[in-house]
């Protein structure tokens, strides 16, 4: 998802001799455009809106007669950014305001398959990491996400950002630290992650005995000082706190399970490039549940019950089955 193709420097004027043209080239760069709006933001939606706000300004710079693109990447990377900057300065307060806890919107994103891929790289996309970057300032996020996922270098880094490479250097540095802070303050956060086949291991047996409804077949998926997250934003009941520790997450689980509609099903998807649970009431997504997992056991459980926040991966779903032969 780093990657965002090759042109050859040309005028806003050149690429848009046509609105197909325009349009193309848009296109060309629009999946790395939403992989950074999305991880800017931690909602696709949101992303979709500023990538179509971004079309938008490009049109309006090509009509305003824009100066040479040296670099169509970097020029729509800039609109991106800028526009994501903006986003972030206006949800800060609303976020502040959200009822419960706030977890990032999930999307249907596949593991990466190339294994020269660095894994850190490929663990930014998550839920957790996504959570983790709501402790850094807009900038500071713009900074670390343009020179760790994807690999701008300071000196176009500061030209997005309005900034010199001194500044931008010294937000990537606030924003290492702020996160290596926030990793410190996460009692016994596990220091080795399990390969694919293990997480998904890991996840299919807390499906199998949520589908079993064997209370005990789940603990023995839990670690002892497991944290459940739940974001019901207040538009479905949902915990309005951290639950800590397997007894409570446990006396969590086994509730839901009991009163489940009889109509209650599961499955599993791969949600932000790992394995997901996704709870279904008939036909209709209910929740999905990301997992932290380490050592044979999961230490934490995201579960996004959120009807708005399951939408854009309700419509994926129904885009990915609708595709199949």
């Amino acid at each position: 998802m780093a990657g965002g193709g090759s042109i050859s420097p040309v005028t806003l004027r050149e690429a848009s001799s046509s609105p197909a043209a325009l349009a193309q080239l848009y296109q060309g760069y629009r999946a790395l455009l939403f992989s950074i709006a999305y991880r800017m933001t931690g909602s696709a939606t949101e992303a979709e809106d500023i990538l179509q706000d971004g079309y938008l300004r490009l049109h309006a710079a090509d009509a305003a007669g824009a100066a040479p693109m040296e670099s169509p990447r970097s020029y729509l990377s800039t609109i991106i950014v800028r526009l994501s900057l903006d986003h972030l300065k206006k949800a800060r307060a609303r976020r502040e305001r959200y009822d419960g806890p706030w977890l990032p919107e999930p999307i249907l994103v596949a593991p990466d398959p190339d294994p020269a891929e660095r894994r850190e790289r490929r663990e930014t996309i998550s839920l957790a990491f996504l959570t983790l970057l709501e402790s850094l300032t807009p900038g500071e996020r713009a900074a670390f996400l343009l020179h760790e996922v994807f690999d701008y270098p300071h000196e176009e880094i500061a030209s997005i950002l309005g900034k010199s490479p001194a500044a931008s250097r010294q937000l990537l540095r606030r924003a290492r630290l702020r996160l290596d802070e926030r990793r410190a303050r996460r009692s016994g956060e596990p220091r080795f992650r399990p390969s694919p086949d293990e997480h998904h291991r890991l996840v299919s047996r807390f499906l199998d005995a949520a589908e079993r409804g064997d209370v005990q077949a789940l603990a023995q998926t839990l670690a002892q000082d497991v944290v459940s997250v739940s974001d019901g934003g207040g538009k479905v009941p949902a915990a309005g706190r951290p639950i800590v520790g397997r007894d409570a997450v446990l006396r969590l689980f086994a509730g839901l399970l009991r009163h489940a509609p009889p109509e209650t099903h599961f499955s599993v998807a791969q949600v932000n490039g790992e394995p997901a649970l996704l709870t279904w009431v008939g036909q209709t997504l209910f929740s999905v549940l990301t997992f932290e997992a380490a050592g044979g056991a999961l230490h934490a459980i995201r579960v996004v019950v959120n009807p708005d926040k399951l939408a854009y991966l309700a419509q994926q779903l129904r885009e990915s089955r609708a595709a199949r032969p």
